[in-house]
């Protein structure tokens, strides 16, 4: 039976998927652990060491043979996280133990690990982007030629196209997804390096071979999937490191945060809205409301990633010397809940754009009542073709725009500008000859070859490159 005595993370009850919670679970952590015991036992008998098959052949036999129970009773004896583990793993290999963690310290495990984990966690967030990315793009080309009314300091400006607009989110995204393949491309293993990073203890159990302690560190390295590993560390590794991962995770969580806020605005506007089931309710009073409620929570998480950002930059800053251990608790929980907040903005987003909305219908009345405004100059353009002086077309266009502005405006009555336009003797224009005017696609420029053009030239490579990671469904829990 479920506990409902004790607090439980929204991020497992409510956010982020199975595949998150997963990667950052504590089977992963201590699995990866003993992972990184065998790889460090392997490669000292490999150079050496007396170190038996059967020592090793025990720990990889019993990698997923944890007993939590143990290990948090060694805990509260010892006060130490990894010796712990070191003697719950012993417990099961007794003929290994006595070489489980052989001239390593805790940050072994421990920052190997974290590392480990965050480049599973950027890859599994970079398969979302790419799936928020294909969906936005199937939406970019659907709308590509319709009509919209643009908007600069959300005031009425030339027109642009639904699909176009999706191709500013789409960029955005773009260039989170460079910024993770370069974290990812650059991300270093912290290695064997010993207490204070000097690999003194290794250089002692190799009798002095400099060769073989280097040998060491890169065999361990590759063994755990790493071409590149620090060259120097402290007894923890570079905590800039974090603070540059964490950052890709922000700026996702600044393009999130745009897209969701700009499909909050047209949720208002009426004219594009995010899926809504036939069962959902929007408000326990108000029986009509269809609230933007996941782009809402988007922006709720994305703010939360964002703040936690600076989180590793003062963890770097205070870091004395070769290590102080004020960074364990912080980095537990902030880069934890940075990738599980960020992954719970994607899985909702991934979502939105698979069952974006829009009311055509809606979209044209606006661009109706706007148009007008707009076309004044085409108007003056065709006028002066037609003879007329084109400063008194200016003069008489922008009284009638005043005008008819102020109807609009102060007595909530419909746009008759045209009308105005087309009763003045002044202006050599009927009505036929205006209305010719007012066909909304002659104001979107180039939009619909902007879309096809950035589609086909950096996100379809982007697409292709990363094709498996198309077509990902997402499960909301609420």
């Amino acid at each position: 039976m479920e506990n409902f005595d004790t607090f439980k993370t929204p991020f497992e009850e409510r956010y982020a998927s199975r595949e998150m919670l997963k990667i950052f679970s504590p089977n992963k952590k201590f699995t990866t652990w003993r992972r990184l015991w065998v790889a460090l036992a392997e490669s000292e008998k490999e150079l050496g060491l007396p170190i038996t098959d059967e020592q090793i052949n025990q720990m990889k036999s019993n990698i997923e043979n944890i007993d939590f129970d143990y290990a948090r009773e060694m805990e509260r004896k010892f006060r130490h996280d990894v010796m712990a583990h070191v003697h719950t793993f012993g417990k099961v290999c007794p003929a290994a133990m006595p070489i489980i963690h052989l001239g390593a310290t805790s940050a072994y495990v421990g920052d190997n690990t974290d590392i480990i984990v965050m480049r599973d966690a950027l890859k599994l967030v970079r398969g979302k982007l790419i799936s928020i990315l294909g969906n936005l793009k199937t939406f970019a080309l659907r709308y590509k030629e319709l009509p919209t009314l643009g908007f600069t300091h959300f005031q009425p400006a030339q027109l642009t196209t639904v699909g176009k607009r999706a191709t500013l989110w789409m960029q955005d995204f773009l260039m989170d997804i460079e910024n993770l393949t370069d974290a990812l491309n650059r991300i270093r293993f912290r290695g064997v390096k010993g207490t204070t990073g000097t690999q003194a203890s290794f250089l002692h159990l190799f009798r002095n071979d400099h060769e073989k302690v280097k040998k060491l560190d890169k065999l361990v390295s590759s063994k755990m999937g790493f071409d590149k590993a620090f060259g120097v560390t402290g007894q923890t590794y570079s905590r800039k490191q974090d603070s540059r991962i964490v950052s890709v995770l922000a700026g996702i969580a600044e393009s999130a945060h745009k897209l969701a806020t700009d499909i909050r605005l047209l949720a208002n506007l009426k004219e594009v809205e995010e899926p809504f089931e036939s069962t959902q309710i929007g408000s326990s009073a108000m029986a009509y409301k269809r609230n933007p409620m996941r782009s809402e929570r988007v922006c709720s998480l994305a703010r939360y990633v964002i703040s936690l950002s600076a989180n590793p930059y003062y963890t770097h800053a205070v870091q004395w010397f070769e290590r102080t251990l004020d960074d364990s608790a912080n980095r537990r929980l902030s880069i934890a809940e940075s990738f599980l907040a960020t992954d719970s903005i994607l899985d909702l987003l991934v979502n939105i754009t698979s069952g974006l909305v829009v009311y055509d219908k809606i979209i044209g009345k606006r661009i109706s009542e706007e148009l007008p405004f707009m076309a004044t100059e085409n108007i003056i353009m065709e006028a002066v073709t037609k003879g007329a002086d084109r400063q008194e077309m200016h003069e008489h266009i922008r009284q009638h725009s005043m005008d008819a502005g102020m109807r609009v405006k102060q007595d909530g009555m419909e746009n008759d500008l045209l009308k105005r336009i087309a009763e003045d003797p002044a202006i050599p224009l009927d009505e036929e000859e205006i209305a010719a005017l007012m066909n909304p696609r002659e104001f979107i420029g180039r939009a619909s070859q902007q879309t096809e053009e950035f589609i086909s030239s950096e996100i379809d490579p982007v697409l292709n490159k990363y094709k498996d990671e198309l077509g990902k469904k997402t499960e909301l829990k609420v």
